[in-house]
């Protein structure tokens, strides 16, 4: 045997006599499954529906008419307008006529083009009836998910064909993201980024629906005492949200387009999209108030037996129909409240079932004569090209509309002087835990469920219960040879525990004891059906904030590791956004209990996530109401002293234009 390989041989086995570990061997352990995803999702669902609000027990007309209106006038002006400026909540409606299709069928279309807000229009389409006279209902049509056909789409031509026919002004509206508003930056997850810059999602789809709610309205021929609205699935949502926060729609029929939280708690497919689990919206009231709110106003809530994509009627309808009943008996509008189960085809549809559903109810209830069955049209449904009006080769984006709101943040850098510094950094620190919804959550019961010793190598494993319900789980390593009180490193990993092997072994081998975390949505604490961005959406709209919830588990295990360890503070090392922003903002809320925080493939700004883009479901618990806003990660690290912080980026690569 050469001597180099003696000497290798020996430094080797010196090594594990002074406890050192490698990678490799700490794989196995880092890597078990300390609770499955089942567990995680279970642990959510409880928490979730304590956060739910609950109806409350229907007294007397006028009392629910003054809640009524307070709800409203705090849904409209807290949450959906969050963050939005007032001139553009305000502004009146700025439609644009391109011209006519005539259709010698007795009625006609008009092409439209509207502004939703400075800089990003949409487009529409007007039905009206031929040799237009007096003052007739007007309905707004909403879209749901169609893809690129939008506003196109067979069955809702068909629809607003037969209403024109029977004398009522249509209009078919494009949504955000589908037809003619296909471009990719109209994702609806890029609501989220409108969230992290201060404006709530839903204000933006809110003001889009509302600007044609507002066409109709001062239209010269259309009797606003009998304006209505329907739409199928997100046009369904569209449909409650607005009539039940605007007066003025008189007669509201959503197709398979919502749930109350609790059926969006039990089913992952009734959760829908980001706009429909808007930030906060789920604090003070729920979808059954919304529908509430509609009494005594006529409302026909349409819904499919075998529904494939959401929403099927025999599982929504306690919630949404049978408890609201009796607000529509404390006006006498029993009858003017309906339910109808659609069984042919039964699934997600406003077939003709449902059209003549709504051509009944709406002619009912506009005083017309009572319409029975469809008038066939089908050679009149027009192709995607023949309905097309035309938009602004500049038109703005979701995500455009954030980066355009993210440009005007400006944040104040923190004051030099002691006095000054420490004032700045109360004063920020309570913003902060607003922001970020902070609430302590402490280690409850830390239970071991693992260990091993060998080969100079000791490990405990633990499943960490908090007192709020939630979970973390956690591998503590140290030397065999290590003191009791060497220092202590908590490691986070963006993809888990798992991940962590080559840092654990770094710090284990120079003497100290470290702790590889998987927090809530990292690792073993990942749910799955749904996945973690389906938890956030709910976290959000009850008023949570995920990754305040996340930096108080961390917190919370740092003071246990305190408790049980005797050290005073405790590092923090981190690989990827969305550990890297947990850490920081944990050392920012609670600076005493950490010594150092290093981030490792972590991000220079919270800007990386709109210029990239990251997408919402890669890392859904960035994405916080006003958080952008208020701070930057700089602004975090500085909140965090006097814990060193030490970051290393990524490489950044910019995002390709579309």
């Amino acid at each position: 045997m050469s001597p180099r390989i003696v000497l290798m041989f020996l430094l080797l086995a010196s090594s594990f006599a002074r406890g050192q570990s490698t990678p490799g061997q700490l794989g196995p352990i880092l890597e078990r499954q300390l609770q499955t995803p089942d567990v995680a999702r279970f642990q959510l669902q409880q928490y979730l529906i304590k956060r739910v609000p609950k109806l409350p027990a229907p007294t007397k007309a006028p009392h629910w008419t003054a809640e009524a209106a307070r709800l409203r006038k705090h849904l409209l002006d807290d949450v959906i307008f969050h963050g939005w400026p007032a001139e553009w909540v305000n502004a009146p409606p700025q439609f644009e006529d391109q011209g006519e299709i005539e259709s010698g069928k007795g009625y006609r279309m008009r092409r439209l083009r509207y502004e939703i807000v400075p800089g990003f229009k949409a487009t529409a389409i007007l039905y009206e009836p031929d040799n237009l006279s007096g003052k007739v209902p007007a309905i707004l049509n909403v879209n749901g998910h169609v893809g690129p056909v939008g506003k196109a789409v067979e069955y809702k031509q068909k629809r607003c064909i037969n209403y024109a026919k029977r004398g009522i002004l249509a209009l078919n509206l494009e949504w955000i993201g589908f037809g003619e508003l296909s471009h990719p930056e109209n994702s609806h997850w890029f609501g989220a980024h409108l969230d992290l810059v201060g404006a709530n999602a839903a204000g933006l789809f809110y003001l889009a629906m509302r600007k044609g709610l507002d066409f109709l309205a001062q239209h010269p021929h259309v009797d606003r005492s009998r304006l209505g609205v329907t739409g199928l699935s997100g046009g369904g949502w569209q449909t409650i949200l607005l009539a039940s926060l605007d007066e003025r729609v008189t007669v509201a029929i959503p197709v398979a387009g919502y749930s109350s939280a609790v059926s969006r708690i039990e089913r992952p497919g009734d959760i829908g999209d980001i706009e429909q689990n808007a930030t906060d919206l789920v604090v003070d009231l729920d979808y059954p108030h919304l529908t509430a709110m509609r009494a005594p106003r006529p409302t026909l809530l349409i819904y499919n037996a075998e529904d494939e994509c959401c929403f099927r009627a025999p599982l929504v309808k306690p919630y949404i129909f049978d408890e609201v009943k009796a607000f529509f008996r404390l006006f006498g509008a029993e009858n003017d409240f309906a339910w109808h189960e659609n069984t042919d085809p039964a699934t997600h549809n406003y077939q003709l079932d449902n059209r003549q559903q709504s051509y009944r109810f709406f002619s009912t209830h506009f005083n017309l004569p009572v319409a029975e069955n469809e008038i066939a049209v089908d050679s009149e449904v027009k192709s995607y090209e023949e309905l097309v009006v035309g938009l602004p080769k500049d038109n703005l984006t979701i995500l455009g509309l954030a980066r355009k709101f993210a440009a005007d943040i400006k944040h104040r850098p923190p004051p030099s002087g002691a006095p000054a510094r420490a004032g700045w950094a109360a004063t920020e620190r309570a913003k902060l835990k607003n922001v970020v919804r902070y609430s302590p959550a402490g280690v409850k019961h830390a239970w071991a469920v693992a260990n091993t010793r060998n080969k100079g190598l000791e490990t405990r494993s633990f499943v960490f219960d908090f007192d709020n319900g939630l979970s973390a789980t956690g591998v503590w390593l140290r030397a065999t040879t290590s003191l009791d009180n060497a220092p202590i490193t908590i490691i986070l990993h963006d993809t888990g525990k798992k991940s962590t092997r080559v840092e654990v072994s770094e710090r284990v081998n120079r003497g100290e004891q470290v702790l590889a975390v998987d927090l809530l949505f990292t690792g073993d604490v990942s749910p799955e059906n749904p996945r973690s961005s389906g938890f956030t959406q709910l976290l959000a709209t009850t008023g949570a904030r995920p990754v305040g919830i996340e930096a108080a588990q961390l917190i919370g295990i740092a003071r246990w590791m305190s408790q049980v360890s005797g050290a005073q503070r405790i590092r923090v090392e981190s690989t990827g956004i969305r550990s890297q922003v947990t850490a920081l903002v944990a050392a920012a809320l609670e600076p005493a209990s950490f010594s150092e925080v290093l981030i490792r493939s972590g991000m220079p700004s919270f800007r990386h996530l709109l210029d990239t883009p990251v997408d919402y479901q890669s890392a859904p618990d960035l994405f916080c109401l006003d958080l952008y806003k208020e701070f930057d990660l700089d602004g975090l690290a500085a909140l965090a002293e006097p814990a060193k912080v030490s970051q290393r980026y990524l490489e950044i690569t910019p995002a390709k234009p579309h």
